[in-house]
């Protein structure tokens, strides 16, 4: 039978010397091999198991009731928030209303880092929406996540250096397998028909799209929220309002 990986977590009530070695035994006898575990928030241990007989996880989480001072919270195939959570030792925020809605901070660009570049190693049509004020790191995040994938990317639209509005690319800039990086206020509100011919064009490719400003994205185009497939909010703090109303307004200008 195939190997198979899964994620055990479980919340410390008392830890007491040698809890996590009794634990480390209990795998040990049954012969499920710890690959990574590391501490998830405060008193919580993830851990990435894996073995060849789903039998024995079902066997593992019965016995695991009964030592004291710990609660298995999750036994369950890992989720990419899974492995990033035993990776980094926290839990990525997600939005309890809209599943797929994921909030960052700046002081965890490494860690949204590395979840960009998990969900760009996918193939297929995704199109990422990015929230964020500027200059809080959404385009070198996008960039840096293409790296950690081996990804090429290519900008459609950006203010990173300067104000770029493409109207076409070049045959290698159109590869499906690339990152295509769209600032969504300078496609909408600063763009030219050549430039929205472009737009459309890529954004019915089988390809990753990652769109800065998805909400004027949406509000100033024919696409809607559920063009997305993934939500992700940059702030510099967990209470930091996003709010379009300080910077559109330069752009409404032209």
């Amino acid at each position: 039978m195939e190997s198979k990986q899964w994620y055990m977590e479980y919340k410390i009530h008392k830890n007491r010397p040698g809890l996590l070695g009794d634990i480390a035994s209990l795998l040990g006898m049954l012969n499920v091999n710890i690959i990574t575990i590391n501490g998830v928030e405060d008193r919580t241990r993830g851990m990435l198991l894996q073995t060849n007989d789903d039998e024995k996880i079902e066997i593992l989480g019965k016995m695991l009731q009964k030592v004291e001072n710990i609660t298995v919270n999750k036994l369950r195939p890992p989720s990419l928030v899974d492995r990033l959570a035993v990776r980094h030792g926290r839990y990525i925020e997600r939005d309890s209303d809209d599943r797929k809605t994921f909030r960052f901070t700046r002081d965890e660009l490494g860690l949204l880092v590395d979840f960009l570049g998990e969900i760009f190693k996918r193939d297929g049509n995704q199109v990422i929406g990015l929230r964020g004020m500027p200059r809080v790191g959404k385009t070198e995040s996008i960039i840096a996540g293409s790296v950690c994938s081996n990804k090429r990317w290519a900008f459609v639209s950006s203010t990173l250096l300067r104000q770029t509005v493409r109207s076409q690319l070049s045959s290698e800039e159109m590869n499906p397998d690339n990152i295509f990086i769209i600032d969504g206020i300078v496609s909408t509100i600063r763009s030219n028909e050549r430039h929205h011919a472009l737009l459309q064009e890529i954004m019915e490719m089988p390809s990753t799209k990652v769109i800065e400003h998805p909400d004027i994205f949406i509000r100033e185009s024919n696409y809607d929220y559920s063009t997305f497939t993934t939500i992700i909010e940059l702030r510099n703090t967990p209470d930091e309002e996003i709010s379009y109303d300080s910077f559109t307004v330069n752009y409404n200008d032209f």
